[in-house]
């Protein structure tokens, strides 16, 4: 297993070191604002940095998806179905780098954060710089509090969330290409099975009643989410051993 997450990692790395590289370019942006007194570049490197974060977190799903369909649809990529690796295990190093991955960018992007609050807080940043901040972060979710519990349940629950998406877009692959190969609407029928599905587990998470209060709700839909995660890999996996499996 071990060498099978350091082989997905490595095909991964260099849209990752391409992240970080623009990253760095924005929180320069961000910091040459801020150490110049200039609002605007303040301004635009925050909002930069959020949806770098945003887009950041989602490439690292996306990118895992590429490569199994790669693996499942071209001769060099295939050849790892010939290796004495189960399916279970091929398909498991996957979820695991993406885990890996969304947990550490969310880390990483979060830590940022925190870093840029404070130093905002110690230059005195004046309360139009807050606003801007605020309502980047209300977008998401209109009673998130620019706070650690806050902030915490919210990047807890979004990667839990966007790593149930990616496995449901595993099992849609997968049974594109196992049971729909070669057959008419093939693609339709797989983007319906990935809407479906993703709107059925939507629904589901809604069912944690707000009552309970937000900082709960995001835990419990981020605890059920990756339940879920657990259950579309067990398919997609059982899937793949019974028609990929060489």
């Amino acid at each position: 297993m071990i060498r099978l997450l350091k082989y997905e990692l490595r095909k991964t790395l260099f849209s990752k070191l391409v992240l970080l590289g623009i990253t760095v370019i924005a929180q320069a942006v961000f910091l040459a604002g801020l150490w110049g007194d200039k609002e605007n570049t303040l301004a635009i490197g925050a909002v930069l940095l959020f949806f770098i974060a945003i887009i950041g977190i989602a490439l690292m799903g996306i990118l895992s998806l590429t490569t199994l369909h790669k693996d499942m649809n071209t001769r060099q990529g295939y050849m790892l179905f010939m290796t004495p690796n189960s399916c279970y295990r091929i398909l498991g190093a996957k979820v695991l780098e993406c885990g890996l991955s969304l947990l550490i960018a969310g880390a990483f992007f979060f830590a940022l954060g925190v870093l840029d609050f404070s130093l905002l807080l110690g230059k005195g940043a004046n309360q139009q710089i807050w606003d801007t901040i605020n309502q980047l972060i209300r977008s998401i979710n209109d009673q998130i509090q620019l706070d650690a519990p806050h902030l915490s349940a919210l990047v807890f629950s979004m990667i839990a969330c966007w790593l149930c998406t990616v496995t449901t877009a595993y099992l849609s692959d997968v049974v594109c290409t196992s049971l729909l190969y070669g057959k008419k609407g093939n693609l339709l029928i797989t983007f319906l099975l990935f809407l479906a599905l993703n709107y059925g587990i939507s629904k589901l998470l809604t069912l944690v009643p707000a009552s309970i209060g937000i900082i709960p709700v995001l835990v419990w839909q981020g605890v059920i989410a990756l339940a879920l995660a657990g259950v579309m890999y067990v398919i997609t996996a059982r899937l793949m051993e019974k028609y990929l499996s060489v």
